[in-house]
């Protein structure tokens, strides 16, 4: 096979192309993988209309799982048929952030298939921009995950939306015992988020998101962790003006939530969910709202209130995340809900983008 079909968004296009493009061929120190399973994200037409794209045209889809089935010339102890996953966090790997379990912090990070948010030269993005909805992806040998025979590739696709989860409750410093309220509760990254709530100790969980049936399904993915819901849409009309939300948050934790794991993609959920934390609380945002927070600075000084961003998760994170999946701690194979064959890729993500149906985690089986 020389060519391959691939998902491709072009500079100046303002709709995605499933087109025949070149198989990758392996540099010295790559890897080609054979996608069985590549995930989709939420967030990713938001990304690309916003320029956050740097390199066009591209693959899309920085999720991928499936076979080796070419090594570079200098790739050591990789063979041909193994199965693995792709990491696909780009960085420099040798500075402070790197050296730290802080690699999404790196100034040159970016991630294949999907956006670069450094303002520095990234000769790595450059290199491996394209992503994994395609037949076959090319990236660095050292960004490969080994799988073990038991783990599903659908699942392994989405190991670093879990991921992502983990890096999110290891910001809040969590006490044991806590309450976590997570917005957007009903997406991709608040679905993952509850399912991992109860590995992080948590005693209550409180669910935001727009629609009643979603929310209470969700909460069904908690295991043995509580799950009360707020519902935005039953709120009163005027919510986002006059706090409703905050005061229906501290109904349900009166003496404040310990912590809010945030994805609210727009607007005043994210402050309001703020304001109902307890004394000392944190609220972990990774949602890319661009709404202004209405709380001055003295409140969270007052009230010893932490607000911390992630743009996304560690490789230490992903790697906790395979022992769990690895040594069935934990499972995640109800949070998948939708797979796709390659040729309706565009299809499924119209699909995501217009939510008509709840969609937890979306996978394309090429």
């Amino acid at each position: 096979m020389t060519t391959m079909l691939a998902v491709r968004a072009h500079q100046g296009a303002d709709a995605l192309v499933l087109e025949d493009i070149p198989v990758p061929v392996p540099g010295p120190l790559d890897v080609v993988v054979k996608v069985a399973a590549a995930g989709l994200a939420p967030g990713m037409m938001r990304l690309l209309q916003q320029g956050a794209f740097k390199h066009l045209p591209t693959t899309l889809g920085h999720e991928a799982a499936g076979t080796i089935a070419a090594i570079g010339s200098e790739v050591t102890g990789i063979a041909i048929g193994d199965r693995v996953r792709v990491h696909p966090n780009l960085n420099c790997r040798t500075c402070a952030y790197c050296r730290t379990d802080r690699d999404m912090m790196c100034s040159e990070q970016a991630m294949l298939g999907h956006a670069a948010f450094a303002h520095v030269p990234t000769p790595l993005y450059d290199e491996y921009h394209d992503g994994g909805l395609a037949e076959y992806v090319r990236v660095p040998h050292w960004l490969i995950d080994a799988l073990p025979e038991s783990l599903d590739f659908d699942v392994a696709a989405k190991v670093h939306d879990l991921a992502n989860a983990v890096r999110a409750f290891k910001c809040a410093d969590l006490p044991y015992g806590s309450t976590v309220v997570v917005t957007a509760a009903t997406g991709t990254m608040g679905t993952a988020t509850v399912k991992l709530a109860e590995h992080f100790g948590v005693a209550q969980l409180i669910l935001v998101g727009r629609d009643r049936a979603r929310l209470e399904s969700v909460g069904q993915l908690s295991g043995d962790v509580p799950a009360s819901v707020v519902v935005l849409s039953e709120l009163p009309e005027d919510w986002a003006g006059n706090g409703a939300l905050t005061s229906r948050l501290r109904e349900l934790a009166p003496g404040g939530a310990d912590a809010v794991i945030d994805f609210t993609p727009e607007g005043p959920a994210t402050g309001q969910a703020m304001a109902a934390l307890a004394t000392g609380g944190t609220l972990v945002h990774m949602g890319a709202n661009a709404s202004a927070l209405p709380l001055p600075p003295i409140a969270l000084m007052v009230n010893c209130w932490r607000f911390v961003g992630t743009r996304a998760c560690t490789r230490n994170d992903a790697r906790e995340v395979l022992r769990l999946l690895e040594t069935g701690a934990l499972n995640v194979d109800d949070l998948i809900t939708h797979r796709y064959a390659l040729t309706d890729a565009i299809e499924a993500i119209d699909a995501m983008q217009r939510r008509d149906e709840p969609m937890w985690m979306t996978v394309i089986n090429p």
